[in-house]
This record gives structure tokens, sequence and C-alpha cells, in this order.
């Protein structure tokens, strides 16, 4: 029987892309033989994706839960990004402020995820961060200062640097 990969989500802002933190995360996370999981849509979805893909014979793939548009048939505009190669299609319409009703794919993201990595982002992102301490899902920030994720709990670490973000996903991920 064939090993589950891990499953690493990574949170962060819809509209910037914080391409110097997402894609060295995204490129290292593809060596470590684990998926990608994001929202599937645009900014720091889209530039960790993309560095994912672009490593060649990784194990792992880039999965996208993408939330639904007005009609649950059809996602929203910008969803999945070009670089999801498993999206994973709901009926749920709501984010932003509204991310931990119960009516979020925010509950999918953290829920499926092993460990969480947040970067720089808004209300979206500080939902998926304050749903991850309330299921008790190892997160760690990877920030320059708080003040990138607004309200951000003080139970989650802030890591400033690409080395320690490695060591606390490397250290989640061998505990069972």
């Amino acid at each position: 029987m064939t090993k589950r990969l891990p499953v690493v989500g990574v949170l962060g802002s819809g509209d910037s892309e914080h391409a110097g933190k997402a894609a060295a995360l995204g490129s290292w996370l593809a060596t470590q033989r684990v998926h990608l999981l994001t929202g599937g849509g645009g900014g720091v979805m889209t530039a960790v994706s993309r560095a994912f893909q672009a490593v060649p014979n990784r194990a792992g793939l880039v999965v996208g839960i993408i939330p639904s548009g007005e009609d649950p048939v059809v996602s929203r505009p910008g969803y999945p990004n070009p670089y999801v190669e498993l999206a994973i299609m709901t009926h749920l319409p709501l984010s932003g402020a509204k991310g931990t009703d119960a009516l979020s794919r925010n509950h999918i993201n953290v829920l499926t995820s092993d460990v969480l990595i947040a970067l720089p982002g808004g209300a979206g992102t500080a939902s998926e961060v304050e749903l991850a301490v309330r299921y008790r899902r190892p997160i760690a920030a990877y920030l320059d200062d708080r003040s990138e994720i607004p309200g951000i709990p003080a139970a989650v670490p802030v890591l400033a640097t690409l080395a320690e973000v490695q060591a606390f996903v490397c250290n989640r991920l061998s505990t069972p």
C-alpha cells in the first residue's frame, strides 16, 4: 500500500502575491513529497502554486479548494488559478470577513491540511488562522511582522525566515 502524502496548506492574500516568500516556500515544498493545498485563487495562492508546479519530478499535486460563485454550479471569476492541478469545487460561497462561517470553504482548507503556513493577508487569511487555532491544527505565520495578518492570535508563532518555516514544517510532519 502506498503511504499518503502529507498536505501542507498555504494561506495568504488573494490580491498580493508576496512573491518572494510565496515562491521560495512553494519551490521548497515541492521537494518535500507533500501536496500543496490553497484556496485556489489569486495572490499568494497563485504565487505559491506557480512555484510548486514549476519544480520538475515532484511527488505532490497543487490542490485548490474552490469557492462557489452566486450560482453554486459556477466558480468565482479567477478560480481556480491556472496552476491548480486538482480543483475541488464546493458549493460554499463565503470568504473574507465571513471566512469562519459554516458556508466558507476555509473549514475544508484548514481541516484537510496536516500543517498550515500563513503568509501576509487580510480578513480571509485571518479567518483561516482563527479556524486553525480553533481546530488545533499546526500553524505558523511566515511574516516580517505580526501586523501583516490582522488580529493574528498570540498562540500562532511568527517565523521570519524560510529556514524557520522549513524546520516547523519538517518537525510537524515527522510527528504522527
